[in-house]
């Protein structure tokens, strides 16, 4: 039984190899194709990463309130499955410049440092652990309608490998469902707000 197990499994690793390479090539294409750039430290680049996803979404919502959502990183938890034990660093109640959080994604703890911060446009963190490190990187982009929101993550480190081979689309699926929550509540805070008022004229 276990040698009719392990000839499966030499049959099957080819061809998770190969879909897992084609989902890291694509998502490194939209990367490329998409509006704006992400400031790459050297180390993250995505061409040598380990791992590297690519989400965006368009929202009908000001970069302002995409960004004001996205750095109160402790409320995380509330509306976005990904995330767990969120705690900045320092008695903060938002992401800064420099912060350091502590928090759980992906089943593992991490502790991550706000690299870039440049609001309402660029957000950027970077986590470092013995078996894997990463770069997430935010660029919220204005746009006619509202914003085009984009997030990338560059990883690498023996279990980015793991994740490359066995679950190469956990992380993307996750993203994508971080930023249509952040969709959902943008455009419930604007449509709360109400559309903004003209400047009165005699």
């Amino acid at each position: 039984m276990n040698n009719v197990r392990l000839n499966a499994l030499k049959l099957l690793l080819p061809i998770i190899v190969c879909t897992s390479c084609a989902s890291f090539n694509e998502a490194i294409d939209d990367a490329n194709a998409a509006p704006g750039t992400i400031h790459w430290p050297d180390e993250y680049a995505p061409e040598s990463a380990g791992f590297f996803v690519h989400n965006r979404i368009d929202i009908n919502a000001p970069p302002e309130v995409v960004w004001e959502i996205l750095i109160q990183a402790e409320t995380w938890p509330d509306w976005y499955e990904g995330a767990s034990d969120v705690e900045i660093i320092g008695g903060s109640s938002t992401l800064e410049e420099g912060s350091v959080f502590t928090w759980k994604t992906m089943g593992l703890n991490f502790e991550s440092t706000v690299t870039e911060f440049h609001p309402p446009t660029r957000l950027s963190w970077e986590s470092r652990k013995r078996v894997i490190r990463g770069y997430h990187a935010w660029l919220v982009i204005p746009t006619e309608f509202g914003s085009t929101v984009i997030t990338d993550e560059s990883q690498h480190g023996f279990l980015t490998y793991m994740q490359r081979l066995f679950v190469p689309n956990k992380l993307r699926r996750l993203h994508d469902v971080w930023l249509a929550e952040i969709k959902v509540k943008a455009e419930a805070a604007v449509k709360k707000k109400g559309p903004a008022k003209r400047p009165f004229r005699n």
